[in-house]
């Protein structure tokens, strides 16, 4: 049988036919995913590095004027306390925030990476591929929704779909060129061309907050997330320059107060009826005036020895400080004699008060509190004191009055904050003192998002509102602490 004719005209069309099929359905489905994002919940995440809960839930005690922060004690839910980890440092903390458990889980264990012939150059823990456990961005990217990060901690290379990482090497101007290699590629340029350049990386300047806090704005205007998390950093910079509750720390709190209202008031323009915004910090602070050098002490011990030009040439036990702490690691850990050496040590200088040391944790208390599993013993400072960070100073000295964290969570000081506003939310309600773990289970059952890894538990079921909007976003109310 022969086979039937096509006419040239009758072939245009069925091609005209299967294009419009073709073009409609992709069409309609991008259309249907943005609908969709229209109903989802919008979680902005923000942490104010280095504040204390009493600067807000005792702001007139300071002297503070920050209406918008006070908002949400009113209008929201809030810790009086946030007991945080070891040691009370950023990157550990703010990696908790994110996941829900400890460092010892979560491989984030300080602000900076453990480096006893210091070849490092002061590498930070900056790569999120040394994160062991999902993020809440992660959860996130899991379910298909969007996000943005800006200058969070430990954020380089993390699967975030708008992403300016918090990252620095020789704090010159050639640092900005490679923040823009390593942030969601063409986001900086597009930004500045509106904004002026990004303010990034470990130095502090007075508009650094408020140039990040526009570019959070942009981002939610322009891009769309469902979750943004946005670090803020020039509170913890003041405060270890002037002490916490100074002057200059409460004008700073001040600025920032006036960059959150910002944010909420655009979260919440753009998603009305399901924008939640949760405030973090992520430790407190305490005033020092006196140092304590560990390393004199290491180094008189013969414990590590130096080169001519003072660097450590080799080591068989080694302090590793953040702020009000440190941490002692063992080349071997299994050497007796070396171990037996540093504890005679560090206890004879626990015993003369003139030292400031407050606790020393051997190696399993220490790892069952959820830090450091690499180190045999920890060393936590008294209130007013730190620890110096290089070979050369005195073994104790008194120095300009200022701030520090990093001692131990227990420490009331260092207690950190926890703010949650939102539709379903309780208005008004105190959570008493919790653990920072539970903040990252709680935000992602806020988001309607699964992190199963997570150690923390949800809050309570009776925390949520009887007109919780859970329902309408299509998850249940999870697990919680009762």
């Amino acid at each position: 049988m022969k086979a039937p004719r096509v006419s040239y005209k009758h072939f245009a069309r069925i091609l005209v036919i299967l294009a419009l099929v073709s073009s409609y359905f992709p069409a309609n489905g991008v259309a249907q995913q943005a609908a969709n994002r229209k109903v989802l919940p919008l979680l902005v995440l923000i942490s104010v590095d280095g504040m204390r809960p009493d600067y807000v839930t005792a702001a007139d005690a300071h002297g503070a004027k920050i209406p918008n922060l006070r908002r949400f004690l009113r209008e929201g839910t809030y810790a009086e306390g946030v007991q945080g980890v070891v040691p009370t440092v950023t990157y550990p903390s703010h990696t908790t925030l994110l996941t829900g458990v400890w460092p010892i889980k979560h491989g984030i264990l300080a602000n900076t990476t453990f480096d006893p012939l210091q070849k490092n150059s002061q590498g930070w823990y900056w790569y999120a591929e040394d994160i062991r456990v999902p993020t809440l961005w992660d959860a996130a990217a899991q379910a298909g929704r969007q996000t943005a990060s800006i200058q969070w901690p430990v954020s380089v290379g993390a699967h975030i779909t708008w992403n300016i990482p918090e990252y620095w090497r020789a704090s010159t101007p050639d640092d900005a060129k490679l923040l823009r290699a390593l942030a969601t590629p063409g986001l900086l340029a597009e930004a500045a061309a509106e904004l002026g350049e990004y303010r990034g990386g470990i130095a502090a300047t007075p508009d650094g907050d408020e140039n990040r806090g526009k570019y959070a704005r942009w981002i939610l205007e322009k891009k769309h997330p469902d979750l943004m998390t946005l670090h803020l950093t020039m509170l913890d910079h003041v405060e270890h320059e002037t002490a916490p509750f100074s002057t200059e720390a409460i004008a700073t709190l001040e600025e920032i107060d006036a960059i959150i209202g910002k944010i909420r008031e655009t979260a919440e323009r753009l998603a009305p009826g399901r924008a939640y915004l949760a405030i973090v910090s992520d430790h407190g602070f305490v005033k020092t005036d006196t140092k304590l050098n560990l390393f004199r002490l290491f180094r008189d011990a013969k414990l590590f020895t130096v080169d001519e030009k003072g660097k450590p040439s080799d080591w068989q036990a080694m302090p590793w400080t953040n702020g009000g702490s440190a941490a002692i690691v063992l080349r071997d850990s299994s050497d007796s004699e070396t171990l037996a050496r540093v504890r005679e040590l560090l206890a004879s200088a626990a015993t003369d008060p003139a030292n400031g040391i407050d606790r020393v944790l051997d190696a399993d208390e220490l790892h069952r509190r959820g830090g450091y599993p690499n180190a045999s013993f920890f060393v936590s400072m008294k209130p007013g004191w730190w620890l110096a960070t290089t070979l050369e100073d005195p073994i104790v000295a008194k120095v300009k009055a200022g701030g520090t964290h990093g001692e131990l969570p227990d420490l009331p000081d260092l207690r950190s904050s926890f703010f949650l506003v939102g539709p379903g939310i309780p208005a008004g309600r105190s959570l008493g003192v919790i653990d920072m773990r539970d903040i990252a289970p709680t935000l992602a059952h806020v988001a309607g998002l699964a992190l199963p890894t997570a150690a923390g538990k949800i809050f309570s079921d009776n925390f949520w509102s009887r007109k919780n909007p859970h329902p309408r976003f299509g998850y249940s109310s999870g697990s919680s602490l009762c």
